[in-house]
């Protein structure tokens, strides 16, 4: 690090994104992105004069997509937040909710950017570990007297809690805010936005990254009461009020409105998934019921790292992670059903 760096981010330890390697072509199984392109409701709404129109800073309102994304949900246009992907939200979630007064808390195995924004803001957070079967317990959240965040499913586990469960967290913790990660929420889990209605203490995180195919456009939202929201709006208007770009805002309200599209994938992801986790299992594999667009699964016969590393040389990326709890298990993104076919028989191939 360099002599200018601030003394207060010193031991910061940043996010570590999936790798994108381009030595080669690789089936990217790594990353938890769409194996479909975006819906061609999204690309036909990229005209010439859109692009023309770049000139022209973007509507720092996000009005249009604010309304299409709330009439999807069934809420009002003041609670709905639209940032630059979920990250953003959850940063900003970060940055003006929690302090030395109101800490926050988090699974111990969820997903990374959650310390990192922690430690960004220097915040003395509680890391609660998972339970052996590695799902959350929802007793451990329960009066906790901090805010939280629980990414539901979870990753890179995928397991899900019940929204009933979320309910009683939500229900426990009135004076602080619960945020509810719903990034991969589309393929098998119930949304808790409903909840969202009821308590305003509720903050509910989604992104068009997984289902809706537009990770590379950079686009989330959050959905809470009208007083988070302008909250949330502060912030943005304080860092950066023109963070959703013009093209983005077109293409992210042409692909909720394509709904059918939408399904068809979604669906077709479930029977990949499905049909990976089917196969895993005949050869021995270890994997946790998955409500996501990935697989969390390990083997006896060969070692988490092993595997990664035979797959990579093969042409096939996944996402093995270091942590002592969590190392003999990858994490597999479902691809397409021809991808997960060629990923189950090199697996074979590799195991013998």
């Amino acid at each position: 690090m360099s002599k200018y760096l601030s003394p207060r981010l010193s031991s910061l330890k940043e996010y570590t994104p999936g790798e994108q390697p381009r030595d080669k072509k690789y089936i990217k199984l790594n990353t938890n992105e769409s194996p479909y392109p975006p819906s061609p409701k999204a690309i036909a709404a990229i005209t010439r004069s859109q692009t023309e129109d770049l000139r022209l800073y973007s509507d720092p309102e996000c009005k249009n997509l604010k309304q299409a994304i709330a009439d999807y949900y069934n809420v009002s246009i003041q609670n709905v937040f639209v940032s630059n992907g979920s990250d953003e939200s959850l940063n900003f979630f970060f940055m003006a909710f929690c302090d030395e007064e109101r800490k926050v808390c988090f699974p111990e195995i969820s997903y990374g950017f959650y310390k990192v924004f922690a430690g960004l803001y220097g915040l003395d957070y509680e890391a609660i570990p998972l339970k052996s079967d590695f799902s959350i317990e929802p007793s451990d959240y329960m009066n906790r007297g901090k805010n939280i965040v629980i990414a539901n499913p979870n990753a890179p586990t995928g397991l899900a809690l019940s929204i009933n469960d979320i309910e009683a967290i939500v229900k426990s913790n009135p004076d602080y805010i619960v945020v509810i990660d719903e990034a991969y929420v589309d393929f098998g889990a119930e949304s808790a936005v409903e909840l969202t209605k009821k308590y305003n203490n509720l903050m509910v995180v989604q992104t068009f990254s997984k289902s809706r195919s537009l990770a590379g456009a950079r686009l989330g939202f959050a959905i809470a009461d009208s007083e988070i929201i302008k909250d949330l709006e502060k912030i943005k208007y304080s860092t950066n009020p023109y963070n959703i770009n013009r093209l983005t805002l077109l293409l992210g309200e042409a692909a909720i409105s394509d709904t059918e599209y939408f399904e068809l994938n979604r669906d077709s992801v479930i029977k990949a998934r499905e049909y990976t986790e089917s196969e895993l299992i005949k050869l021995g594999f270890t994997v946790l019921p998955s409500k996501t667009n990935f697989v969390f699964a390990k083997s006896d016969d060969i070692s988490g790292e092993k595997l990664y590393k035979e797959l990579k040389d093969r042409g096939i990326l996944v996402r093995h992670f270091n942590d002592k709890k969590i190392c003999e298990y990858n994490r597999i993104t479902i691809g397409t059903m021809e991808e997960m076919k060629t990923f189950i028989k090199t697996v074979k191939e590799i195991i013998g």
